[in-house]
């Protein structure tokens, strides 16, 4: 005989399985992206689901793949945290940019896919979040604000800034 509560917790699991696996791909590109490394993005995205489903009874309905990746950044940062240090300020870490150089449409037209993942590692965490979650997980302005937990105006400030920084590290890798 099926406990009551076996039963409530089976529905649990299905619809969280139904809601929040699909995104597991995009939890698992965050992490990606965030930790640098595969296997540690792995770890963190898997660690994310299991928070995510322990946390499943504050989920309001609605879209869940910026509460899920909200949960995957808030991993991440804990995982960060205690794993590696960044520690450069922002601005030190992007040089400054020649403005007798091409035109931003031809080079971002020319770049190659394996040129912009290399941009894309070399930015600070907060440019290359923005980035992921804009242009590669299509979330809005809002989505990532709610899961980067930064006001609108920072979240384009960030986008704004990292694609500038994105566009000054493919103009030093283009060929001459």
């Amino acid at each position: 005989m099926v406990k009551p509560v076996d039963h409530l917790k089976a529905g649990k699991v299905a619809q969280f399985e139904a809601l929040a696996l699909p995104h597991f791909k995009s939890a698992y590109n965050l992490a990606r992206w965030l930790t640098r490394n595969r296997e540690d993005a792995e770890d963190v995205a898997q660690d994310a689901l299991v928070r995510a489903f322990a946390a499943f009874d504050t989920f309001r309905g609605g879209d869940i793949k910026p509460w899920l990746l909200t949960i995957v950044r808030n991993t991440c940062m804990t995982w960060l945290k205690r794993n590696r240090t960044e520690s450069l300020p922002i601005d030190d870490q992007i040089p400054p940019v020649d403005p007798a150089q091409g035109p931003e449409e031809r080079l971002l037209a020319s770049a190659s896919r394996d040129q912009v993942r290399r941009a894309l590692e070399q930015l600070p965490p907060e440019f290359r979040e923005a980035i992921v979650l804009r242009e590669m997980e299509e979330l809005s302005y809002k989505e990532i604000a709610e899961v980067a937990g930064v006001p609108i105006g920072t979240v384009m400030s960030r986008l704004a800034r990292g694609r500038d920084a994105m566009r000054r590290i493919l103009l030093r890798e283009e060929p001459a």
